[in-house]
């Protein structure tokens, strides 16, 4: 079990759920910063949430909306989530998650990882993340890792039309990760990023650099697919930047493509 702190919503081992909380769910931050998710399903199999509403100040530290881990065949549809971290994270061992639907705002955006924080842990794959939008947020579709080693992965994944409205990193791996350069200094990730396709995502970026691939010198980010991305920065094309990518643009990528 992954998990290491309550949620106020928990599912430990649920099969064939289907939620449906139409209400709002929130979260007073604690006076120490802890990891506090709102909605967790942890080892669960045929899962179905849907109009869910999260509401929690955008400067409360670790209070992921939803959080997703060890888990198969979840289905995530309709909902607004308004929180200070992640408004969906994915966990190592998920498979088969699908994402639509959903307005994040405040947050970090929707997260794949982090990963790689054990060197041995089941990776992440066959995920969708449909007709999303994200206002004001940190991060928009992010994927990223711990900076040391691990068997990790990620692939076959899937970003499809996402709305960006003044988002910082609006598409972003981080393979880099290493929170006050504890535990992986001097280190790399381990965890492998592959067949991932960013398709029709286009808003404002809150910086210059809209599309940023940070992967990992030893094991580069294979086949990435960038297809109809169209950002802009302050009325005017947004930049990409690529470090260990490796993969193609095709479409009207109207951020310029570092592939």
């Amino acid at each position: 079990m992954l998990m290491e702190f309550p949620s106020p919503v928990g599912f430990l081992t649920a099969k064939g759920l289907v939620c449906g909380l139409a209400r709002t769910l929130g979260i007073i931050a604690p006076a120490e910063p802890r990891q506090m998710y709102h909605i967790v399903f942890n080892g669960c199999n045929n899962v179905k949430v849907q109009g869910v509403k999260v509401s929690a100040s955008g400067n409360s530290p670790n209070t992921d909306g939803i959080h997703v881990q060890l888990s198969s065949s979840v289905t995530i549809l309709n909902t607004k989530i308004a929180t200070g971290d992640d408004c969906v994270s994915v966990g190592p061992g998920t498979n088969g998650l699908w994402i639509e639907n959903v307005a994040c705002g405040p947050g970090h955006g929707i997260s794949i990882g982090s990963l790689g924080k054990n060197s041995e842990e089941p990776g992440v794959q066959n995920v969708t993340v449909k007709t999303a939008t994200f206002t004001g947020t940190q991060n928009g579709l992010r994927i990223k890792s711990w900076g040391r080693p691990s068997n990790g992965f990620a692939r076959n994944i899937l970003f499809q039309h996402a709305v960006m409205q003044n988002v910082q990193n609006p598409i972003i791996i981080d393979q880099n990760y290493c929170p006050d350069n504890k535990g992986c200094p001097g280190q790399v990730s381990g965890v492998q990023i592959s067949d991932v396709t960013y398709q029709d995502i286009h808003g404002t970026s809150a910086t210059e650099v809209a599309v940023n691939l940070d992967c990992s010198s030893k094991n580069p980010c294979s086949r990435i697919k960038l297809q109809d991305v169209k950002l802009t920065y302050n009325n005017q094309p947004a930049s990409a930047s690529c470090s260990h990518a490796d993969g193609s643009a095709n479409g009207v990528v109207q951020t310029g493509s570092c592939l």
